[in-house]
């Protein structure tokens, strides 16, 4: 009962704001309180005073999930606020539309055909470094750009800030064909984007890959049924494991490089190779299975299977190392992301992917990875490790429906019983917080 004697008398957030570029607080900045019962509902607004804080009030009887967001050059960051939260710590950067030492790390492919062998089904991932110093956030209207294959129907797409939870992030088209910008703040650290789409297939499809930029890994992920032709003078090798696929990687890959290669035959991948969460489990230690993999399989360390701790899971000793896990285990990020405690994109988001004002990240829009976002902040006793649980589970729900395997119907009942396991978690976390307080002795 303790918990929601705390809740009670919880009438506003206290918070400050300290912008990391210059590491002085951060005046000015619009902080918005976001209720989350509903869809993401605007509680109340105010601006960080000449020292960086701010005071957001509660609404009478509004005692449920929160998100504080703060504007700063455009770009957003958010900390979330369970019941009973009364002050919250948030850290900005100032913004630049290029910013050096943001680079390319890796953009990896997944291809295989649909049960027909009519069409191919692409799941490409983009991870982008940023190591800037001072440390600045990349934000504009084209903050990161990509090209797409001719003809390519995107499906799904998400992007995930450094430290957060993956959200969704519709690609805006440029001006010229098959090209694209996902508008979604660059923050210091590596933040990862996904996008899934489907191509019409006649036994055999040439790829012509672009890079914008000096890209260390580029990867492609296959069936071992279908066949991997590089182009002429495609830096393409093998990757000889013994795994379940075939990869192949082209390795410190600049932008005027030739990296044709030619796709044939049919296959789709095993579903042994695990699915997110043994992905992001195998990516950062920790070793949990997620709802997409069972307990053995989690065990399972070979390449392809069960995805247990990696040996080197940075890349030290081999520059594929680090992403050759995620790819392997499936889907790095969830595709529908309304994700995490219904953090769903408003229609604003809508108005990205047209073109439109409103984008995520930026004024208007509702992307929600960040540095200071879901994944990174403790929520009550044992919250990282809770919503680090909560996000394997979210990825592999994504994956089961994006890959078929549930109906929409079994989809909502399932999300929607992770969400009241969720809040009926933190409500626990929350009274177990406020107990662990009364029983400690005062010096």
């Amino acid at each position: 009962m303790a918990a929601f004697s705390s809740f009670a008398v919880a009438d506003s957030i206290t918070g400050i704001v300290t912008n990391k570029t210059t590491d002085k607080p951060s005046a000015g900045d619009d902080v918005v309180l976001i209720r989350l019962a509903q869809g993401m509902q605007e509680a109340s607004r105010t601006k960080t005073d000449a020292k960086g804080r701010f005071t957001l009030e509660i609404p009478n009887g509004d005692n449920g999930l929160h998100l504080v967001r703060v504007t700063h050059d455009k770009a957003n960051y958010f900390r979330p606020a369970p019941p009973g939260t009364q002050s919250v710590e948030v850290e900005v950067f100032n913004a630049a539309a290029k910013v050096k030492g943001v680079s390319s790390e890796a953009d990896v492919m997944r291809i295989q055909t649909d049960e027909s062998g009519k069409a191919l089904r692409v799941v490409e991932n983009f991870f982008v470094k940023n190591e800037s110093s001072p440390p600045l956030t990349q934000f504009s209207d084209r903050p990161f750009e990509f090209y797409l294959p001719e003809g390519a129907v995107v499906e799904g797409s998400a992007a995930l800030a450094p430290g957060g939870m993956p959200v969704q992030a519709s690609p805006v088209p440029l001006g010229e064909a098959n090209h694209y910008a996902f508008i979604f703040p660059i923050r210091p650290g590596e933040t990862r984007f996904q996008i899934s789409y489907r191509l019409p297939y006649g036994g055999s499809l040439k790829f012509a890959p672009r890079v914008m930029m000096p890209t260390d890994t580029i990867a492609v992920m296959m069936p071992k049924s279908m066949t991997f032709k590089p182009g002429p003078g495609a830096p393409y090798t093998p990757v000889t494991e013994e795994t379940t696929a075939q990869t192949y990687v082209a390795r410190g890959v600049q932008p005027s490089q030739a990296l044709d290669f030619m796709v044939s035959g049919t296959g789709q991948m095993p579903r042994d190779t695990g699915g997110a969460a043994g992905a992001s489990a195998g990516a950062d230690g920790s070793g949990q299975a997620g709802a997409g993999g069972s307990a053995a399989a989690a065990a399972d360390t070979r390449p392809g299977g069960g995805l247990g701790t990696p040996l080197d899971p940075e890349g030290n000793n081999d520059p594929w190392a680090k992403y050759k896990w995620w790819i392997l285990g499936g889907l790095g990020l969830a595709m529908a992301v309304g994700a995490g405690i219904m953090l769903k994109n408003g229609p604003a988001q809508t108005m990205a992917a047209s073109g439109g004002g409103g984008f995520a990240g930026g004024p208007g829009g509702t992307g929600l990875g960040g540095a200071g976002s879901i994944g990174a902040a403790p929520v009550g006793a044992g919250g990282d490790s809770l919503l680090a649980a909560m996000k394997e589970e979210l990825f592999a729900l994504e994956t089961d429906k994006l890959q078929g395997r549930l109906s929409e119907t079994e989809y909502l009942e399932q999300k929607a019983a992770l969400e009241v396991v969720l809040r009926r978690a933190l409500l626990r976390a929350e009274g177990a917080a406020d107990a662990s307080n009364v029983a400690k002795p005062v010096v």
